[in-house]
């Protein structure tokens, strides 16, 4: 084999290898198919049972007071993010940053994105513009508990 034929099939290989990520706030699957036309298959799975918690189960106590600026009065002081909130972002990151070192180390050359409609949003804040840019399309649903072949119903037959 010369070097062209080496880099021509790595390449294709690169081109060819299509990731698949379908999340929501607790869970992310992250699914390749070969071929464009090709079957699916589940390389990872990724969790964040924080945002499954209650509200109540995520603090540990009540807001801190504060006093007035021009009184006696007191009130609660809130918080910028809810915890709650808080752990979809956190976990949102961590979907991006997994899926920036997959298109790092070359395992995919095309990604579609399906994630639920409250956190679509979220991971593509997180998504930097290479990985962005890499996104052939984005679906706003909640299939992350479907089963594959259901999931592939809702994708290009070309992908």
């Amino acid at each position: 084999m010369d070097i062209w034929t080496i880099l021509i099939d790595w390449i294709q290989e690169v081109i060819m290898n299509i990731w698949i990520v379908v999340a929501d706030s607790a869970k992310a699957r992250v699914l390749s198919a070969e071929k464009p036309a090709g079957p699916l298959s589940e390389v990872a799975s990724l969790e964040h049972p924080e945002s499954r918690l209650r509200e109540n189960e995520l603090t540990s106590d009540q807001p801190g007071r504060a006093f007035d600026s021009g009184g006696q009065g007191r009130h609660a002081m809130g918080t910028a993010v809810e915890p709650k909130q808080h752990e979809v972002i956190k976990f949102a990151k961590e979907v991006a940053d997994y899926l920036e070192a997959g298109r790092n180390a070359r395992s995919f050359g095309k990604l579609y994105v399906i994630a639920a409609p409250g956190f679509l949003g979220h991971l593509r804040a997180h998504c930097p513009a290479p990985l962005t840019n890499s996104i052939a399309d984005s679906i706003n649903k909640n299939l992350v508990d479907r089963d594959i072949e259901e999931i592939r119903t809702h994708l290009p037959e070309f992908l």
